[in-house]
């Protein structure tokens, strides 16, 4: 008997998130969503599907996907390879929020597992409104406005999410909040959020938002959500060299990047591709003269130090070169929690540069996650 393929719907609101670059706080209504094309905002939304694909694009055998034509999900599972049923076909290449409507009911009718979407709450709301709770639902951020509690906290996540629903990891689910807000009210400055109903979750969504709730965390996961942060800050910064440190967590945000990394050693990044590997000290020092740099770095020994253990090719010089507010220190809280509340420590070899180092600095936890933790030179 052959497996029963894993019935994936899928559902991509393409032009979710359009009025975001072009500041005019959501994309509801055509002629929003003309003028913000007209102001030269990008679609985006099927960019983040694709990210999330990516994480299942090795189960390609054991998923069948059913979606809608063209940009609503139709080219990003093909672009992957993944087997595509059609059920539904918009009448224009301008989608509405019916389109959405539509294509959850289809789905729901197709006997799929599960509907992934991206979008915002819009849509969030749109598909609650034409199938309630009746098949669980993951949604995957690419919208203005994300509130609702049925998103992951970045597309690679939910990708993973699925990974593991696809592999059998997961079978309980949870009741999360589908709200949204008066586009109106909100260009006026004012946020009004009303909850709208209830979906049904992966259950192991909540380790996605653990960062912020304070709950468990699963180290894969939260690494995966750094990387997705940092590599907003990337495509944001294409002209700036990033310094990638020592250590496994930079090693693990470096393999979800898709990037090559010297574990225990120094690699510099700049528009998305290594540029310098196990680089010294001294070919820091004259790659990155007057130029914008950016010091990625995490935690390195059991005394939590963050420059002068296993990363002494980031020299004095470097960092000087380099500025504090130019420090991206990432870490888990668990392990910030295992630091007993000692603080951060700091040994450059120059006291001076120490003691500047010294106080409290932002430290991402997670995407778009931080805390402020001190350091200290202990000179």
């Amino acid at each position: 008997m052959s497996e029963r393929q894993f019935k994936l719907g899928i559902i991509i609101n393409p032009f979710a998130g359009i009025g975001g670059a072009t500041a005019l706080k959501g994309s509801d209504g055509k002629l929003t969503r003309e003028r913000a094309l007209a102001e030269g905002a990008e679609k985006l939304a099927n960019h983040k599907m694709l990210r999330a694909l990516s994480e299942i694009r090795s189960q390609t055998h054991r998923v069948a996907i059913y979606t809608a034509a063209n940009e609503m999900g139709e080219q990003a599972a093909k672009q992957l390879g993944f087997d595509v049923t059609l059920v539904h076909s918009p009448n224009s290449p301008q989608t509405e929020a019916e389109d959405s409507v539509i294509a959850a009911k289809k789905l729901v009718e197709a006997g799929v597992d599960i509907i992934a979407f991206a979008g915002g709450d819009g849509t969030a709301t749109d598909i609650y409104k034409a199938i309630g709770d009746v098949v669980p639902v993951l949604g995957i951020p690419a919208g203005c406005k994300i509130h609702s509690g049925v998103y992951a906290v970045s597309p690679s996540t939910a990708g993973k999410v699925l990974n593991m629903l696809i592999s059998g990891e997961i079978v309980s689910l949870r009741e999360a909040e589908v709200r949204d807000i008066d586009e109106q009210a909100f260009r006026s400055g004012k946020v009004i959020s009303r909850q709208v109903g209830e979906m049904r979750v992966p259950e192991e969504l909540r380790y996605i938002q653990a960062v912020k709730m304070g709950g468990k965390e699963v180290d894969e996961l939260v690494i995966t959500d750094m990387a997705d942060y940092l590599r907003e800050i990337m495509e944001d910064h294409p002209e700036t060299y990033f310094v990638m440190g020592s250590g496994s967590t930079v090693d693990g945000i470096m393999q979800v990047l898709e990037l090559p990394n010297t574990l225990l050693g120094v690699d510099v990044v700049k528009g998305s591709e290594v540029i310098l590997s196990d680089a010294t000290a001294k070919q820091l020092e004259t790659l990155l003269q007057n130029q914008p740099v950016k010091i990625v770095l995490t935690l390195i020994g059991g005394q939590g130090h963050i420059f002068g253990r296993g990363n002494q090719q980031l020299s004095p010089n470097v960092i000087k070169q380099t500025g504090r507010e130019n420090l991206i220190v990432v870490a888990t809280k668990a392990k910030l929690k295992n630091l007993g509340s000692r603080p951060i420590v700091v040994d450059t070899g120059d006291p001076e540069l120490d003691s500047a180092l010294s106080g409290p600095i932002n430290v991402v936890t997670g995407y778009r996650d931080h805390v402020l933790y001190p350091i200290t030179d202990y000179n």
